[in-house]
């Protein structure tokens, strides 16, 4: 098992490993991960820590870790209206939904009863799969 317990200043000219990692993933400060082509890897970071996509984290015995934003299923909510979509925002919110929000569209995780709801608001709702990317909330000190 290699232990990464410290993110890296200065991204290396050439890492050991590259790892996908979900949202939910990026923001686990202690996890082992066993994925598939890859040795047994823990993410030990302080608490509160979140991985962005373009991090390196470092090992006690000299490995690296870069860690990429993996694809993964959403709901890309849009709206020929930015009033409609910020008030499916609002609702969203509301649940206290993890949310990635931009001008155009907002992103969420596959839901069938916030697919129905949001339908019911008057917004387009489609599945995807891309790379998510959640607000971090405002209470969140980095």
């Amino acid at each position: 098992m290699v232990i990464f317990d410290r993110r890296l200043e200065k991204v290396p000219d050439a890492t050991t490993w590259e790892i996908p990692l979900t949202a939910e993933e990026r923001s686990r400060t202690r996890y082992r991960f066993d994925k598939l082509g890859f040795p047994a890897l823990f993410i030990q970071l302080p608490r509160g820590s979140f991985l962005h996509p373009g991090d390196c984290l470092g090992s006690p015995t000299g490995e690296t870790l870069a860690i990429l934003a993996a694809a993964e299923p959403l709901l890309h909510v849009t709206s020929g209206d930015r009033l409609t979509l910020l008030k499916a925002a609002y609702h969203l919110g509301n649940r206290h939904v993890p949310l990635e929000v931009n001008l155009d569209y907002l992103r969420l995780a596959p839901d069938p009863v916030l697919a129905d709801m949001l339908g019911s608001l008057g917004v387009n709702v489609e599945e995807i799969t891309a790379p998510f990317f959640p607000e971090r909330g405002a209470f969140h000190h980095h």
